[in-house]
């Protein structure tokens, strides 16, 4: 079928060439025609503005960083809402279910659907095409587009009703961003009591605390110390920040949640939000006074010799 695709970051990007190596007719769209341009000697062609993707197509994808942008792009002057041909906008990004609903009722006076469709299981899970696929909307335009979604991976009908994909998404990254935040603070305690934090992930790993951060992200970011994941601390502390307004505003608990806040906050203020994700293990390395990595027995033991 014929799809726009407005953002080609590190998501976009891979998802994009899915869907060209899948046989779909894709126009693209970003602020950088550099982005663009590997995309477009793949096949896809090139628009000038987010309203020229939904003139030429009747379903537009977006995939962008923050809720304002998306809002913007959508229902902004020259967005998607201005389209000629345009009939369902498909939001792969993380907003919260506020602004889903907000886009969603704009884009409605024009006639066009709005399709919450955020995606879980970050770049490597984009290249490989095993995101979960968190889809809420009207179940006839779900159906017309559920085989070009499944493309990104697996597709979850979570409902019907604007904002429904983005409370899913927003819990799912709440234990995301918790499991990441307590393994940082479990490993380093064991590395500051000489424990291997090879040797912890792996015990984890096979126990009751396995997470993802134990089986995947300590692995292969932490501990060899590259911070390379692809996710940005100021994305996962965005989507904190969407789930605990989501608390809020439907009267849930915050306890743990509070928290868990507090961590992604201190790392966006001391380690910058444009770092990777993974590490937010850093400002409690720093205060701790060790390094998770393959060299801190050692580095550790140093530390303690000078004391």
């Amino acid at each position: 079928m014929e799809i726009g695709f407005i953002g080609l970051g590190n998501m976009g990007q891979p998802m994009v060439r899915r869907l060209i190596e899948a046989g779909h007719k894709i126009i693209v769209y970003d602020t950088r025609n550099d982005a663009a341009a590997p995309l477009v000697a793949l096949g896809a062609q090139l628009a000038s503005s987010p309203a020229d993707v939904a003139n030429r197509v009747e379903t537009v994808m977006a995939s962008l960083p923050e809720p304002q942008i998306v809002t913007k792009v959508a229902t902004g002057a020259g967005g998607v809402i201005d389209g000629k041909k345009v009939r369902r906008f498909i939001d792969l990004s993380t907003t919260g279910s506020r602004v889903a609903r907000e886009i969603a009722a704009a884009l409605a006076k024009k006639n066009i659907v709005q399709i919450d469709s955020p995606v879980s299981g970050g770049v490597a899970g984009a290249v490989k095409g095993t995101l979960a696929v968190m889809v809420s909307g009207p179940a006839s335009d779900i159906a017309v587009v559920k085989d070009a979604l499944a493309v990104f991976g697996k597709v979850f009908i979570i409902g019907d009703k604007p904002g429904m994909g983005q409370t899913m998404k927003l819990a799912n990254n709440f234990l995301s961003a918790s499991a990441m935040a307590a393994t940082s603070e479990a490993v380093v305690m064991g590395v500051k009591a000489g424990l291997d934090p090879s040797i912890m992930v792996e015990v984890i790993s096979a126990g009751s605390g396995r997470n993802t951060a134990t089986t995947d992200k300590f692995p292969k970011s932490v501990i060899p110390r590259l911070f390379n994941l692809g996710f940005a601390i100021g994305l996962m502390t965005k989507d904190v920040r969407l789930c605990l307004d989501e608390a809020k505003t439907l009267g849930v608990p915050l306890d743990v949640m509070s928290a868990v806040g507090k961590v992604w906050e201190q790392a966006y203020a001391e380690v910058g939000p444009e770092h990777d994700h993974t590490a937010v293990v850093q400002p409690i390395e720093q205060r701790a006074g060790v390094v998770v990595g393959a060299k801190s027995a050692s580095m550790n033991t140093k530390k303690a010799d000078t004391k």
